[in-house]
């Protein structure tokens, strides 16, 4: 069993740099839109107990005494240039108010000690777009701390280094994923220090570019990796409409960050409804350096974007190609060997619940799979209009019906891809 304790995260930047670069950008743009927030357990035969939902509302009513610190401060400030005054300024203000997140356990045992949790977090969203990450790195740590505790720590950080160092001999870039589904923030502390020991040991071949995680970033001397996700999207399209989104999207992000963190998601409303709004512009797919894959089939989306790019007149070998969905080190090895193949020269992987949340029962004695949560936290709706995510992988779609289907009509999608 885990003798691990459940904290609440030790520092505001615990969370994805995704989130801040979205919050400034939201900051720039929309600071008067308001926006909801919602839980899904995508995995209904793994209830929650009573006592690890108690313990999480604990954890989450102490959020607020997260606040960004004089050393984190100036860490952004020489790290992340791209982040402005004016927003580093609103961060070092910002405070987390646990009123804004509503946590109920709805019992589903005959003695009412298991169940499922509905988890909502609602107000402005320049406030509520940090609750996603913390959110559910702290739910998955109370799930694995008093529901399944079958599991210990043995071997987390060497299990790190020697995937580090298969991905770095096989000349893989990657970088680490995993904070929201972390199994606790002391396996993504041992998992990041485990790929920082193979990064020195493996010099020359590969390369370990980062985390995801801020904090961690901050805390090992790393770069912090992320710029663009779904909700952003989403948040634009509800509130703009859904006709040449993607344009929209794009162009507002440029608005903010103009020649730097310009790599866009392709899965939001599909790849395909993407590629419509993303090769109408090439001056456009000329400036932003690359594409993330994040559902679907990946061997199936390098060639599809060489294709794509050659199909504008710009060289595919200078564009970034990011893969980030559900990987393991097979697959990023076999991705690599792809690319190699199709003469592309700038791919990188990011790696989360693969590194973060990989364990085995203790019971088995390390033979059986010690499985991840399935759960995610979607932005559900801005200023009371639904938001919506039809992404290349069908169980992964989220959001309101009628919305799905009114976006399926404009971009004219089959059924059967979305």
């Amino acid at each position: 069993m885990s003798s691990a304790p459940v904290f609440s995260p030790e520092s505001i930047l615990d969370t994805d740099l995704y989130k801040l670069t979205m919050q400034q950008a939201v900051l720039y743009h929309f600071p008067d839109v308001h926006a909801t927030y919602r839980f899904t357990n995508r995995d209904k035969t793994r209830p929650f107990s009573r006592q690890s939902i108690e313990r999480f509302r604990t954890a989450v009513s102490q959020f607020t005494d997260l606040v960004l610190t004089a050393s984190e401060l100036a860490w952004l400030k020489e790290t992340c240039p791209y982040l402005t005054t004016a927003y580093l300024s609103y961060l070092s203000a910002y405070r987390y108010k646990p009123e804004q997140v509503r946590i109920t356990f709805v019992p589903v045992s005959a003695d009412g000690l298991f169940g499922n949790v509905e988890v909502e977090a609602f107000g402005p969203w320049i406030e509520t777009i940090l609750w996603e990450v913390p959110l559910m790195a702290t739910l998955s740590e109370c799930y694995f701390s008093f529901v399944d505790t079958d599991w210990n720590y043995d071997n987390q950080e060497l299990s790190a280094y020697d995937k580090g160092r298969t991905l770095l001999e096989a000349g893989c870039t990657f970088s680490e994923f995993g904070t929201r589904r972390r199994r606790s923030y002391l396996t993504q502390d041992l998992v990041v220090q485990g790929l920082a020991h193979a990064a020195h040991a493996v010099p020359d071949k590969g390369r370990f570019s980062g985390t995801s995680n801020v904090h961690f970033a901050h805390k090992y001397s790393l770069t912090p990796i992320g710029t663009i996700a779904h909700e952003w999207f989403m948040g634009i399209a509800a509130i703009k409409g859904y006709e040449n989104t993607h344009s929209v999207s794009l162009d507002l992000w440029e608005d903010v960050y103009h020649d730097s963190l310009l790599i866009a998601l392709t899965d939001t409303f599909t790849t395909d409804a993407f590629f419509k709004d993303f090769m109408s512009d090439i001056s456009r797919a000329q400036k932003w350096a690359g594409l993330r894959q994040d559902s679907g089939d990946p061997f199936a989306f390098a060639p599809r974007v060489k294709a794509m790019y050659l199909s504008l007149g710009i060289d595919p070998r200078q564009k970034t190609l990011v893969f980030s969905d559900s990987l393991s080190v097979d697959k990023a090895i076999r991705l690599q060997k792809q690319a190699d193949e199709l003469g592309l020269q700038k791919v990188s992987f990011g790696i989360g619940t693969f590194l973060t949340n990989d364990f085995t029962t203790a019971s088995s004695g390390g033979k059986e799979k010690s499985k991840a949560l399935n759960m995610v936290i979607k932005l559900s709706s801005v200023d009371g209009k639904p938001c919506v995510k039809i992404s290349d992988d069908l169980t992964k779609n989220t959001g309101d019906q009628a919305t799905v289907e009114h976006v399926k009509r404009i971009y004219n999608l089959d059924p059967l891809k979305a």
